[in-house]
């Protein structure tokens, strides 16, 4: 992280709920909430509950581009931190910016944007290829035609230091899979599931990332086990976390939980594009695990396929039998922001990245700081 581009700032006991300030707008005959959204009735299946949040509020997030849409379109590359050389701009100035220094690193990789759109990245968010596969550390902005940025990312395929290509795409192109009858997201990248996306998140640290890696595939190749014995080896064998949720018996499990409730959110769509439809609260097991919350309908569109996949991958192999969780208990999940702690880190400009540690709770918020902005992208919430 470069001291000119970034300011760190570590605040105590700041106002509590700052991070979805702007919110506080509710519509006529709804009660108003502390942060200015609303939990609906849920969306049930097995052990996986699923609760649509509407906004007081939307934004204009058609700027934005997504990181799938940026790796179809060639737009968006994504190499190895020691290729970083010939994807230097040519500068009308004639100043070239410093170049980093050469060698693949486990935990960095450079981005580059060509498109005139701002890209939006997602913690959570799977790229394959290159020497390793790699998730996506933390929420951030990179600004159009923007010159190669230094990306913190976490290795999800330990056991390969071998390149399979220069750069990285999305999943299904980098393992030359096709789309099968079960749908899913080929063509697209993952988004790994809770636990993962915690340990990238939260715990910033690679080797958990690679014991949750390693966690989740062994549960994986237990269900397999018990529902397709002769696909279990292949699962059990692979050091890609890509593969593992690519791989056709996977994939049909996590179908089985996925598409139920991504078809009825999708139905709800249309019903609640005048209401704000931003996100959703998460429960599994009778449990609240997490919540991810956007600026507008048309963001939680394009990522909704991959987020009802990671939560349904997570159910999966965390089946078990509990209370079912209320509208009451969602909402208050929601309104409990309070941290003890915030630490803000911002590109001016561009983006600031907020992280709220509260009590038995961490809190993520991605506002944009761009021309006509100023609003949270994004906001995930996990419970510890």
């Amino acid at each position: 992280m470069k001291p000119k581009m970034f300011l760190l700032v570590t605040m105590l006991a700041i106002v509590g709920g700052w991070v979805l300030a702007g919110r506080r707008v509710v519509r006529a005959g709804e009660a108003a909430s502390a942060s200015g959204y609303k939990v609906l009735e849920p969306i049930r299946h097995g052990n996986l509950t699923v609760f649509p949040v509407i906004a007081s509020k939307s934004y204009p997030t058609g700027e934005f581009l997504t990181l799938d849409e940026g790796l179809r379109s060639g737009e968006v590359v994504v190499t190895e931190y020691g290729n970083v050389r010939g994807l230097i701009r040519r500068h009308p100035s004639g100043i070239t910016p410093a170049i980093l220094r050469e060698g693949a690193d486990v935990n960095r990789l450079v981005l580059v944007n060509n498109s005139r759109r701002p890209l939006l990245l997602l913690a959570g968010e799977i790229v394959a290829g290159g020497k390793q596969d790699r998730v996506i550390g933390k929420d951030r902005i990179v600004p159009a035609e923007s010159d190669p940025v230094d990306l913190g990312v976490f290795c999800v395929e330990p056991g390969r230091w071998v390149a399979t290509s220069e750069q990285f795409g999305t999943s299904g192109s980098m393992y030359g899979m096709k789309a099968g009858s079960g749908g899913g997201v080929i063509g697209g990248t993952l988004m790994a599931q809770p636990s993962v996306r915690a340990k990238a998140m939260a715990d910033k640290d690679q080797s958990q990332v690679w014991a949750e890696v390693r966690k989740q595939q062994s549960a994986m190749a237990v269900e397999v086990q018990n529902s397709a014995p002769a696909a279990a080896p292949a699962v059990a064998s692979t050091s890609s976390y890509a593969r593992v949720m690519e791989n056709a018996e996977v994939k049909k499990q996590v179908d089985a939980v996925a598409k139920p409730i991504e078809q009825n959110y999708q139905s709800l769509f249309k019903q609640l594009r005048d209401r704000n439809a931003v996100g959703v609260v998460v429960a599994m097991n009778g449990r609240i695990i997490w919540a991810d919350v956007f600026a507008s309908t048309n963001l939680l569109e394009k990522y909704w396929p991959k987020l009802v996949r990671s939560y349904a991958s997570e159910a999966v192999v965390t089946r078990a039998k509990g209370a079912e969780v209320g509208e009451k208990q969602a909402q208050a999940f929601l309104e409990d922001m309070d941290g003890r702690k915030e630490t803000i880190e911002s590109e001016p400009g561009i983006y600031r990245h907020t992280e709220v540690n509260g009590d038995g709770f961490k809190v993520f918020a991605l506002t944009s700081l761009l021309p006509k902005t100023g609003f949270d992208v994004h906001v995930a919430k996990m419970a510890d």
